[in-house]
């Protein structure tokens, strides 16, 4: 037992003192500034061009039935609380490109869910239907057994990402309870939740070769989370 535990360490979030993550701005739709900056795009569009048509067809799948969400073109409209609307824009040109793409409406968090597609990254945004406030998220939120946090994380090596999160929903917005660092080596993680109080993110390609099984666990206990990992 001892010889399989890698690490074991209490992580010093409290429920009382919870970090607050601060709201999110998406990025101005894109605007040339001259048209030098006009050629930009249209020579990054001339190699890069996205897949608009089975991107937005694929999308329309999972929002036909919500009428509180619908797309024009490059322009994502999202329905809050209050008669008021989010919108997203699409920006396909160059490097700083974004795009956006519909998940779903995630209930017990009372949030829309939108893959924002980065350059080379992908991060998802949790549009509030109460505010309008918008926070993201690296991973898609899974929830626990009671229904009361919802875990997150991402394995990239190219970002060089392997950050895991519980966050909960609050009356300002997300809060995280515990944040820490999956041993994700040269694969993925897999992230579920063993109880209401306990989730394993299990990776099969964990260590600097990926040849090496390892299973983070973060356990609360009281007022903290505690972190483990051994190799099963």
């Amino acid at each position: 037992m001892l010889a399989r535990l890698a690490c074991l360490f209490a992580l010093v979030f409290l429920p009382g003192t919870a970090r607050a993550q601060e709201p999110w701005t998406p990025p101005a739709a894109c605007t040339a500034k001259d048209w030098k900056e006009v050629e930009t795009f249209r020579d990054w569009i001339g190699h890069t061009r996205p897949n608009n048509d089975l991107d937005w067809a694929e999308e329309r799948s999972r929002w036909l039935d919500n009428p509180n969400v619908w797309r024009w073109l490059d322009r994502l409209y999202l329905a809050v609380d209050g008669g008021r609307v989010v919108t997203l824009t699409d920006c396909p040109f160059t490097d700083s490109t974004y795009r956006y793409l519909y998940e779903k409406y995630d209930e017990t968090g009372g949030f829309h869910i939108v893959a924002v597609h980065l350059y080379e990254d992908l991060i998802y945004a949790l549009v509030m239907k109460k505010t309008g406030r918008i926070f993201t998220i690296p991973g898609l939120p899974v929830w626990s057994p009671d229904r009361t946090r919802f875990a997150h994380g991402v394995c990239s090596v190219l970002n060089d990402q392997d950050e895991i999160a519980i966050s909960r929903v609050s009356p300002d917005g997300l809060r995280n309870e515990a944040e820490a660092r999956m041993p994700c080596g040269l694969g993925d993680c897999e992230i579920a939740w063993e109880s209401a109080d306990t989730v394993a993110a299990t990776c099969a390609k964990a260590g600097e070769q990926g040849n090496e099984h390892k299973v983070m666990r973060l356990t609360r206990r009281g007022g903290s989370w505690t972190a483990t990992t051994s190799d099963r």
